[in-house]
């Protein structure tokens, strides 16, 4: 019986065919990147919440009997109960201090022009002979630029706020299409894995190499990230508190999404609430808020984030933080992922070529 593979090879048609097979490819696959583009988001936090809580899956599974679905389903109220419930709360949460921060100042009952003008006036007169020296005595002019700076910082957070209420439908169906793919992927992770990597032009090792890169970078970015997130706000939040800082919830959520920024993150918030305090007389209130932010806050970025992060995804710190800050700046907040996942599959990938040259 005559083999249609050689028939295939000895054809004249078979490169035109090959190329035209790569161009169809191409076609299709820029098509549906262009489909799935507006979800993007959605699908990549489908996908991550896939990865984490796989392991959880599998600890279900022989507990229940080997069924996947149910096994499936009881990992995905987990993710309702521990992960998508409290992510509403905080939103909610935000929403009234974002709320309340802004009708303060459109009702100047939180007046910044105050809060500056109390600043300057206590500053020290050597520090107004410098400023004087580099031009920068003019403090009406400058307490009008930075009040309005702050009038307009609350405003866009406000109208971020209420954008999310308004796009209240798009935010549930971006929610939605996570948690659904999520569920798929979490029961039937495996299979897919498997069937992606048959399409893979490379070796099974190589394969397996790609993949378990990609799984520990992002379990280990989400989750080492996650963490010194979650307690860097709290620690910010709980000084903020007890110092009597108005909004300190807000500010706490605020540490908390800035200390995805490696070393410098939640000082961003605690750096210029301690100087204003120190401007304003509030030594002690300054000074423990340094310290505190140096030796509580601070430390916590320096020793969970590189034991978290660093440790299992095998790169130094610096590629994590510059990825880290690069992602975000190209793919918004999802780009504390992908910053480090586009780097550890960077190295990945030319580790792969060297070793088969």
């Amino acid at each position: 019986m005559p083999d249609p593979s050689a028939d295939r090879a000895t054809s004249p048609y078979a490169p035109r065919e090959s190329w035209a097979l790569l161009v169809l490819l191409a076609l299709v696959t820029v098509a549906l990147g262009s489909i799935l583009l507006p979800f993007f988001a959605a699908i990549v936090w489908g996908l991550i919440l896939s990865l984490l809580f796989t392991p959880m899956h599998r600890w279900l599974l022989p507990r229940l009997g080997r069924k996947p679905t149910l096994a499936a389903l009881c990992t995905m109220a987990i993710i309702l109960l521990i992960v998508i419930l409290p992510m509403m709360l905080v939103l909610l949460l935000l929403a009234q201090e974002a709320t309340w921060l802004y009708q303060g100042i459109q009702s100047g009952d939180i007046n910044p022009s105050l809060y500056f003008h109390r600043a300057f006036n206590r500053l020290p007169d050597w520090v107004g002979a410098i400023l004087d020296r580099f031009g920068l005595v003019n403090f009406s002019a400058l307490q009008r630029k930075l009040s309005a700076a702050l009038a307009q910082g609350s405003e866009v957070a406000a109208t971020q706020v209420f954008n999310i209420g308004q796009n209240a439908f798009d935010f549930v169906v971006g929610l939605m299409i996570a948690l659904y793919l999520a569920f798929f992927l979490i029961r039937d992770g495996d299979t897919t894995v498997r069937a992606i990597g048959r399409m893979i032009p490379l070796a099974p090792a190589h394969r397996q190499q790609l993949w378990h890169k990609f799984a520990t970078v992002v379990r280990a970015t989400v989750r080492g990230n996650l963490v010194v997130a979650l307690i860097q706000g709290a620690l910010g939040g709980l000084a903020f508190w007890a110092l009597g800082v108005k909004g300190a919830l807000l500010w706490a959520i605020l540490m908390a999404a800035l200390s995805l920024l490696p070393a410098v993150g939640a000082a961003l918030v605690w750096g210029p609430v301690a100087l204003y305090f120190l401007m304003t007389g509030a030594i002690w209130q300054g000074l423990t808020l340094t310290a505190y932010g140096v030796l509580v806050i601070g430390l916590v970025d320096n020793l969970l984030r590189p034991v978290l992060v660093g440790k299992d995804t095998r790169m130094p710190d610096y590629v994590v933080m510059i990825t880290t800050i690069g992602g975000m700046a190209v793919f918004g907040i999802n780009g504390f992922v992908l910053g480090p996942l586009i780097a550890a599959m960077f190295i990945a990938a030319w580790q792969i070529f060297g070793t088969t040259r």
